[in-house]
């Protein structure tokens, strides 16, 4: 049965941001298709969730298969419009000290999977005329101690981006590439550092970070018939900061 909405497929439903893709979205008046290794809030915006591990669809071919099958089960008529490849590993461990688990888990979810879930997809993808969006990061081009795992898996990302937009025709393709953005997780972070959340706000041009909301209402957009020439690119939304040269006499 065909459906009168679009459809959209969101990994990593369930976190700061992927709530806030789920309400986008939905907003937007989206079918949404969800997953997460968690089950989602009871808030009624998932039209279909399908519990899964990102990891194991990228080391397990038979598992894949099935969780593929269920969601593909979802989408059936008009095709698939939209991917959002938004789940994330994020391990912040001095480089010296980074295991090979650390490396192993940290592409298999940030890169890996972005690669298994579009190959999975695209032909719905391409009956749809429809868009993927990666969940890059600020990381892919600047960075800081601490993060080479993460930074080196998200700057792959945004090449991976670029490389597909030149391969594949009929689907556009596109990464956002965000600062600081004020998730749960994020904000747990700073409660054991007095003053250090707003000094990060005020490292900012605009004077704080982004919310998940801002972020997704990015990816609405790459996705809408608004953006229809935008096809390879990489979206800086960092607040001003990725034009920031901080020293000393600035700060």
């Amino acid at each position: 049965m065909q459906k009168s909405k679009p459809t959209v497929l969101i990994t990593g439903a369930c976190g700061g941001i992927g709530k806030a893709l789920v309400r986008a979205f939905s907003a937007d008046n989206y079918f949404i298709v969800a997953t997460d290794r968690v089950r989602p809030p009871d808030n009624g915006l998932i039209d279909e969730f399908i519990q899964a591990e990102l990891e194991k669809t990228v080391t397990d071919e038979v598992y894949a298969a099935e969780i593929f099958s269920k969601i593909q089960d979802k989408i059936q008529g008009d095709g698939l419009n939209a991917l959002i490849n938004n789940a994330a590993w994020q391990k912040i461990k001095a480089f010296q000290k980074l295991t090979r688990d650390d490396w192993s888990n940290t592409l298999k979810v940030n890169l890996l999977a972005p690669v298994f879930w579009s190959q999975a997809f695209m032909s719905e993808l391409t009956k749809a005329s429809g868009a993927i969006v990666n969940l890059s990061s600020i990381h892919a081009t600047q960075t800081k101690p601490g993060f080479s795992a993460y930074a080196t898996s998200k700057a792959a990302l945004s090449a991976l981006t670029r490389n597909m937009a030149v391969e594949i025709s009929g689907v556009r393709i596109n990464a956002i590439e965000p600062a600081a953005v004020s998730t749960e997780m994020l904000e747990a972070g700073f409660n054991v550092y007095e003053g250090a959340r707003r000094e990060l706000d005020s490292l900012h041009p605009l004077g704080r970070i982004a919310t998940p909301d801002e972020i997704a209402k990015v990816a609405v957009f790459l996705c809408s018939k608004a953006s229809t020439f935008i096809h390879g690119s990489c979206i800086s939304v960092s607040g001003g900061i990725q034009s920031c040269l901080l020293d000393p006499g600035n700060k």
